[in-house]
């Protein structure tokens, strides 16, 4: 593992962010569990995705469809046929590994050096990455189902419920947050690929025409970045690549990706906007036998729209926010680690202390400045374990964006010392306006 990785790995164990699934059981191999501040840096990420691409826009609506659909969905989707991977088999230890990833397969030679036998791999085979189940009271009437591979599907195959609903005139978009399942041959890179993920989704269908195609997908290339950046990442650390031809889906026209310059594996994608053109809905219409095309009230017409999709894995976007926020400095001549988060998406937003947890005064009048910002900034924290430096450093360490800290000045004129992650610098400020001061900052 790389070594910044590793200290990422490292830090999220440790501090409450991500766990090993299971581990306890000694653990599944790409399934990982969220602790008590992954899983709010993991919803702010989220939640920052449902204000921008749905909640504030006229032109988009939300949805969220169900984990389990049938087989059909996925043959009419394609990815029956060809949602795959080839895999190669080692035949010393028989353990099976992608073909495509040559750091995979260099790293199980590696582990074969003391055996004296001669590495030998099989023949590249076909390998579908679909979960499958059963679903049934009896193994004669139980019924082959799928996890879903992408949440993709669920917002075609709900196409036409949308449209009977909401009555919605394209160009409009649906978007969706939630659960896939791969079944990878090798997950690696702790949260980069995972045999459990969650997605953000964004489908948004309008008029077939090349010309409002190309502007309609430029549109969201762009604001699919701008919101990408969002998250905190430097306009270097990210770029916008074209899939070759030979790369892309089978269901696209087009296809970018967003990338992310990983310190432990180079450029790796972070993002896709994909032209699908009218894959989706025509072949469901097909294979379901239903009509899922849209009628247009002031041209007459009737057709089947095409698609533009903003798609980002939400783990994905999780850890390289951690890789980017990650940070190694000296503050007071000390060496100290922060994660460098955005305030809008920092698990805590401000955490209060007082100075001393000995001295009853000071601690109720911290609980009282905690009780009071708490309505207002539900993501805080009180902390009163351990000296006040090691507050601070663990709060940069969590990636705290401001500490307020109670003394005895407190208690005689109602001011409080506001610490700043980045600068440590402290400033004196009073009680009464701290509030309305973290909301502009927010």
């Amino acid at each position: 593992m790389d070594g910044k990785l590793e200290k990422i790995t490292s830090l999220a164990k440790r501090r409450g962010f991500i766990f090993p699934g299971s581990e306890i059981y000694g653990g599944l191999s790409g399934i990982y569990d969220y602790g008590p501040l992954g899983v709010e840096l993991r919803h702010n990420i989220k939640q920052y995705f449902w204000d921008k691409f749905i909640a504030e826009r006229e032109d988009v609506y939300g949805m969220s469809a169900a984990i389990l659909m049938p087989t059909r969905v996925w043959e009419a989707s394609g990815h029956t046929e060809l949602f795959t991977d080839p895999l190669v088999e080692c035949k010393i230890c028989h353990e099976r590994v992608r073909a495509d990833q040559p750091e995979a397969i260099a790293d199980h030679e590696s582990a074969h050096k003391k055996d004296k036998g001669k590495m030998e791999w099989s023949e590249p085979k076909v390998f579908n990455l679909l979960v499958g189940t059963k679903l049934g009271a009896s193994e004669k009437t139980a019924s082959q189902v799928y996890l879903r591979g992408e949440i993709t599907q669920g917002v075609h195959v709900n196409f036409k419920n949308i449209l009977d609903s909401m009555h919605p005139k394209l160009p409009f978009g649906i978007g969706q947050i939630g659960k896939a399942f791969r079944n990878e041959i090798t997950p690696r890179d702790f949260l980069f690929r995972q045999r459990e993920f969650e997605q953000m989704e964004l489908q948004y269908y309008l008029k077939p025409d090349e010309k409002t195609g190309k502007e309609t997908f430029e549109y969201w290339k762009n604001f699919a970045l701008d919101w990408y950046l969002g998250l905190g990442f430097k306009k270097e650390s990210l770029r916008l690549r074209q899939h070759a031809e030979n790369e892309r889906a089978h269901y696209a026209k087009d296809a970018w990706d967003i990338e992310y310059n990983t310190p432990f594996a180079g450029w790796k994608e972070a993002w896709g906007i994909h032209h699908r053109g009218d894959w989706d809905l025509r072949r469901h219409s097909e294979y379901s036998g239903q009509d899922i095309s849209y009628y247009d009230d002031e041209t007459k017409e009737r057709f089947i729209p095409w698609d533009i999709e903003c798609s980002g894995g939400v783990d994905r976007a999780v850890l390289f926010v951690l890789s980017e926020a990650y940070t190694e400095d000296e503050m007071g001549g000390e060496a100290r680690i922060y994660l460098k988060l955005a305030s809008k998406i920092a698990p805590v937003k401000v955490a209060v202390f007082p100075l001393l947890k000995n001295k009853p005064e000071l601690v109720a009048k911290a609980r009282e400045v905690y009780s009071a910002l708490k309505k207002e900034i539900p993501q805080m924290m009180f902390d009163d374990n351990g000296n006040i430096g090691k507050r601070y450093r663990r709060q940069d360490e969590i990636g705290t964006p401001w500490c307020v800290t109670i003394d005895f000045q407190t208690l005689e004129d109602s001011t409080v010392t506001v610490r700043d992650r980045d600068s440590g610098k402290q400033e004196r400020k009073n009680i009464a306006e701290i509030g309305e001061y973290f909301e502009s900052m927010l």
